[in-house]
């Protein structure tokens, strides 16, 4: 599994395009048989108590993209913060697992692993 991390609009879908995906073989924030999932950190929000039982379908995907959710002003209500926590959380997880980190920013990739 390759995981994908980076700023909103920071390439990470066309990155992934270049690894030979087409957008229809992305699946936006929810998981089913596609190989690649897009916005992690929406699907570990609608569930946040729970992110963590997502580790193991999300293994069994060939791509995870991810926007970084762990920088700048940190959400005043609960539920924002524990979403964000659990994305991060993931991502961690994820990271450790993966047979390659990429991060991207301005559309250019930095492999981290």
């Amino acid at each position: 599994m390759i995981l994908i991390i980076g700023g909103e609009a920071a390439g990470k879908r066309t990155y992934a395009e270049g690894l030979g995906y087409s957008r229809e073989q992305m699946a936006d924030a929810v998981l089913d048989d596609r190989p690649v999932l897009y916005h992690l950190e929406r699907l570990a929000a609608r569930d946040w108590e729970h992110a963590g039982e997502l580790l193991e379908p999300l293994l069994k995907k060939e791509v995870v993209i991810c926007n970084e959710v762990g920088s700048g002003v940190i959400p005043a209500n609960r539920p924002d913060r524990k979403a964000r926590e659990a994305a991060g959380r993931l991502c961690i997880l994820l990271a450790k697992e993966a047979e390659s980190v990429v991060r991207m920013v301005c559309g250019i990739p930095t492999v981290l692993k």
